[in-house]
C-alpha cells in the first residue's frame, strides 16, 4: 500500500462512515479497484475506523461530557436523576447498542464471507439507496426516541453489518419511519455507533493478532488516520446540515449509481 492507496482509502472511510452510503461496501469496492490485499488493509482499517472513532468524539465532545456528568451522577444517587432525559439517553443508547454486539460477536465472519462478493456489495448498495429513498415519504414530526424505538433502531444497525447496507442511513432512516426529529435521529445514530465501532475494532485487533502484524509503513497508516479524522468530522457535521434541510433521500441515487455501475461491471 503506497501514500497514495492510504490517502484515497482514509478519505473513503472518513466520508463513507457517516454519509449514508455505506463505508463498509465502498472499502471492499475500493480495495478492489486499488489492489490492497485483503491482509495487508487489516491493520489499516483498524486506524482508519479509529481516526473516524475520534472525530465522532470531538464532535460530540459536550454531548459526551455531559452524558458522562449524568451517568456518575445518577450511580451515586439513582433515584433523584431516574427521570432525567440525559440518563434515559444512556440507557437507549446501551440498549441499542445489543444487536449489533450480538450479531458482531457471533455472525460477523459468517455475514462478511457470504456478502465478500463485490458483486453482492453493489446489489445491497442499490438496498441502501432504496432504504434511503423512502425517507421522501417519511411523516415528520418532533418526535423522540424512546425505548421501543430505540430498539427497532439497534435492529437497523445490525442490519447494516451486511457489507453495503449503510449503518448510518439505516439507523437514521428508521428513526425518520419513526418520528423522531431529524437532528434528535442524526444525533442518536452517532452517539449509538461509538461503542459498535469500538466494538468492531476489538474484533478486528482480535484477528490481526491471530494472523499476526503486517509490514504496513507506519507513514501509510498516519495518512489514513488523519484523512479519515478530518473528512469523517467534517462528513458528519455537513451530513446534519442536510438533514435539517430534508435532503437525506437524495444519497439514494448515488447509491444506485455506484450499485448499478457495480452490477455491470461484476456480472459474469
Amino acid at each position: 500500500m503506497d501514500i497514495l492507496q492510504s490517502f484515497l482509502l482514509g478519505l473513503l472511510q472518513g466520508l463513507t462512515e457517516f454519509l449514508p452510503i455505506s463505508s463498509s461496501g465502498h472499502l471492499a469496492l475500493g480495495e478492489y479497484f486499488l489492489g490492497v490485499e485483503s491482509e495487508t488493509g487489516l491493520t489499516f482499517e483498524i486506524v482508519v475506523h479509529f481516526g473516524t472513532l475520534c472525530s465522532i468524539l470531538i464532535y460530540y465532545r459536550k454531548l459526551l461530557w455531559s452524558l458522562i456528568k449524568s451517568g456518575a451522577e445518577y450511580i451515586v444517587a439513582p433515584k433523584q436523576k431516574a427521570s432525567d432525559p440525559q440518563v434515559k439517553l444512556i440507557g437507549y443508547i446501551l440498549l441499542s447498542m445489543i444487536p449489533a454486539m450480538i450479531v458482531g460477536f457471533t455472525l460477523k465472519d459468517k455475514v462478511e464471507g457470504i456478502f465478500a462478493s463485490p458483486l453482492l456489495v453493489s446489489v445491497m448498495l442499490i438496498v441502501t439507496g432504496g432504504i434511503l429513498f423512502l425517507t421522501k415519504f417519511a411523516h415528520q414530526n418532533e418526535g423522540r426516541v424512546t425505548l421501543g424505538k430505540s430498539i427497532l433502531i439497534g435492529l437497523a444497525q445490525a442490519f447494516a453489518m451486511i457489507p453495503g447496507i449503510s449503518r448510518s442511513g439505516s439507523t437514521i432512516s428508521t428513526a425518520l419511519y419513526l418520528g423522531v426529529k431529524r437532528e434528535d435521529a442524526a444525533n442518536f445514530s452517532f452517539l449509538m455507533v461509538i461503542p459498535v465501532i469500538g466494538g468492531a475494532m476489538l474484533l478486528e485487533v482480535l484477528d490481526l493478532i491471530e494472523i499476526g502484524i503486517e509490514n504496513v509503513a507506519v507513514l501509510n497508516l498516519v495518512v489514513g488516520f488523519v484523512t479519515a479524522f478530518v473528512s469523517g468530522y467534517f462528513a458528519l457535521k455537513y451530513l446534519i446540515i442536510i438533514l435539517k434541510k430534508k435532503g437525506f433521500h437524495y444519497f439514494a441515487y448515488y447509491c444506485w449509481a455506484v450499485g448499478a455501475f457495480g452490477l455491470v461491471y461484476f456480472w459474469g
